[in-house]
């Protein structure tokens, strides 16, 4: 029984974390696009996987913010 409340609480826990970093992620984004040096195509990609991370974020699928974020992330070089 220990172990089971232990598990829930670390889920829980893991989760509220997670949940945290991603307005971090998407902050950064946002900070790198006015200077970034990209095709009409990238900038494009970028303002939609921004868009769709702070989306997941919202629908409470940290995992996919994540993901989304990173990606623009990467696109951008940062």
């Amino acid at each position: 029984m220990k172990r089971i409340a232990l598990l829930a609480t670390l889920a829980l826990l893991s989760s509220a974390a997670m949940a945290g970093s991603c307005p971090k992620l998407w902050k950064q984004v946002d900070a790198a696009l006015p200077s970034a040096k990209l095709s009409k195509a990238q900038m494009s990609e970028v303002k939609q996987l921004r868009a769709a991370g702070e989306a997941f974020h919202k629908a409470g699928k940290h995992g996919d913010s994540e993901a989304s974020l990173n990606k623009a992330k990467k696109i951008l070089g940062i």
